[in-house]
């Protein structure tokens, strides 16, 4: 039987202070070597939006020159561009386009890609490879024919020619559910056939909750691209200043002669906000939908 003694005797010794710092050292050493590149990539990238916020709190003779660092910080910017610029007027435009899309991507996308996934019909194959197709196609090849269509029915100078599409087809959106849904295995879906579902009702009661994180990253992407769309606004709103977007809106701190940059970086910051809110809110069940599309071919 051990005794006191002979427990105090093995006892480990304590550790020097100079052996712990030492030690908390090489593990904070090996951390930002195991994390080096993460951490390059994560400076490049933040490196912009620093910039953007600097110059956005500059006056206007020191923005864009070559002093970086603001000899004076005026954050009265960021109230002048509502005073300048009808912004929350731009901002209900972005909105609408954003929301209205994103929900019209999703309620084409859905049904098209459970039936790709999930169905077996003559043609699946062939029909997808055009989805991948239409993903290839840059937008600006069948731009002029789309414009004509719009002019001859009226539309061009409002948000209907930018959001209308998304309820017909949106190749991304079908390709990204496409690919979630073959991770979710048929036997659920035929467990509900069996007790009497049809294929809306399984669709809508069985794979839609299990695709929640595939849903939700298609519309951050939807949403995304929308939001920051700038070609299309140009294309379809620039002759009418009152559905201009976000996107649109800086133009209106450009002047003939001169073009105000702290303001128009106050703009920028105010606009990139509610994104990276979004992201942030949204960033495990986006990382999840992401991780787990593609699992299956």
């Amino acid at each position: 039987m051990t005794t006191l003694s002979e427990v105090a005797t093995h006892r480990p010794a304590s550790v020097p202070p100079r052996v712990r710092v030492r030690q908390s050292w090489n593990r904070r050493l090996h951390w930002v070597a195991t994390h080096a590149i993460g951490l390059a990539l994560g400076i490049i990238f933040t490196l912009p939006m620093l910039f953007v916020l600097l110059t956005a709190v500059m006056k206007s003779d020191q923005a864009m020159s070559a002093s970086l660092w603001p000899t004076e910080w005026h954050f009265e910017n960021f109230v002048a561009v509502f005073d300048r610029s009808p912004l929350l007027e731009y901002f209900a435009n972005s909105m609408i386009y954003s929301v209205l899309a994103t929900v019209g991507a999703l309620l084409s996308a859905i049904p098209a890609a459970y039936a790709l996934s999930k169905l077996r019909w003559r043609g699946q194959n062939v029909c997808f490879m055009l989805i991948v197709s239409a993903m290839m196609l840059p937008p600006q090849v069948t731009i002029v024919p789309l414009y004509d269509l719009w002019v001859r029915l009226g539309l061009t100078g409002t948000l209907v020619p930018l959001i209308a599409p998304y309820f017909m087809f949106d190749a991304f959106s079908i390709f990204l559910l496409r690919q979630f849904f073959l991770t979710i295995p048929r036997d659920y879906l035929e467990a509900a056939k069996i007790d009497g579902c049809s294929e809306f009702q399984a669709m809508v009661r069985v794979l839609l909750p299990m695709a929640k994180p595939g849903i939700a990253a298609t519309a951050m992407f939807c949403f995304l691209f929308t939001w920051n769309d700038y070609f299309g606004p140009l294309l379809y709103t620039g002759e009418n200043q009152d559905h201009w977007p976000l996107s649109l809106a800086i133009a209106s701190f450009r002047g003939m002669h001169h073009v105000e940059w702290n303001l128009t970086m106050a703009a920028t910051a105010l606009i990139m906000a509610p994104v990276i809110v979004l992201f942030v809110v949204a960033q495990r069940t986006f990382v999840r939908g992401i991780t787990f599309t593609g699992v299956k071919g």
